[in-house]
């Protein structure tokens, strides 16, 4: 098994609008660790969203490799790339992306559905999710009966019910107020202590940023800087690719 999550080598990625070519990627060499909490942050137009696409396998490079618990993504047919988002990928988004006619249990469990997980089994493993994050007198809750932190609550355990192997987080506090993404917050640095669990983050939030032990800053399509951080400020550069 490698003992990287997921690894970036020489990823590009174009893109045509009109007749204008857009370079978003221009060769990206990344690696991250099991168990590491990394914040990707850039202006707009960095390439943050195209880069989670990717990593995601929501995407294809245009040249230069994805590899995701040391598969490559690159000729993987559709059927075998869902299969390996389901078990391997938990996916938080700024959104919630919550399917608004099923309840917060329902939203939590339909990825077990999906992999064909008995029933009680499900139950079991949705409680104890939906306990973990604040949630477990919420279950018979839809979304719109939620308010944003919630929701996005609901959202984490989503991304965890299939035990993956990372999380990518696209601006996971973005639409919440400050003191609930602190609490989101929390609770993502205690799953990832407590579980080994790998957080990559997508975020323009400062209190993101500073939380994070690995800071990658993009910049027009490609690592700006990437640096470990102890929570009070820089400790060292980290190589491409390490």
């Amino acid at each position: 098994m490698s003992d990287f999550v997921v690894e970036a080598k020489g990823v590009t990625r174009t893109f045509m609008t009109g007749d204008v070519k857009v370079r978003a990627l221009r060769g990206v060499d990344m690696a991250v660790e099991r168990g590491d909490f990394v914040a990707v942050a850039g202006p707009s137009g960095s390439g943050k969203t195209t880069l989670f696409n990717l990593l995601g396998g929501l995407d294809d490079p245009t040249d230069g490799e994805v590899f995701v618990n040391g598969e490559p993504l690159a000729g993987m047919n559709p059927r075998r790339r869902s299969r390996l988002r389901l078990d391997k990928i938990g996916f938080v988004f700024q959104a919630y992306n919550l399917i608004p006619v099923l309840t917060a249990y329902e939203n939590v469990e339909y990825p077990l559905i999906l992999k064909k997980v008995p029933a009680a089994q499900r139950l079991k493993r949705v409680q104890e999710l939906l306990d973990a994050v604040g949630l477990g007198g919420m279950l018979k809750r839809r979304p719109n009966q939620m308010s944003g932190g919630q929701q996005q609550r609901v959202a984490i355990a989503r991304a965890l019910v299939c035990d993956p192997v990372m999380v990518l987080a696209d601006e996971p506090t973005a639409n919440v107020d400050s003191e609930t993404g602190e609490a989101l917050l929390d609770l993502m640095r205690k799953l990832n202590a407590e579980k080994n669990l790998t957080f990559l983050f997508s975020t323009h939030d400062p209190m993101v940023m500073a939380a994070a032990r690995r800071l990658i800053r993009l910049k027009d399509g490609l690592i700006d800087t990437d640096v470990r951080q102890n929570g009070e400020g820089v400790d060292a550069s980290v190589p491409a690719g390490a």
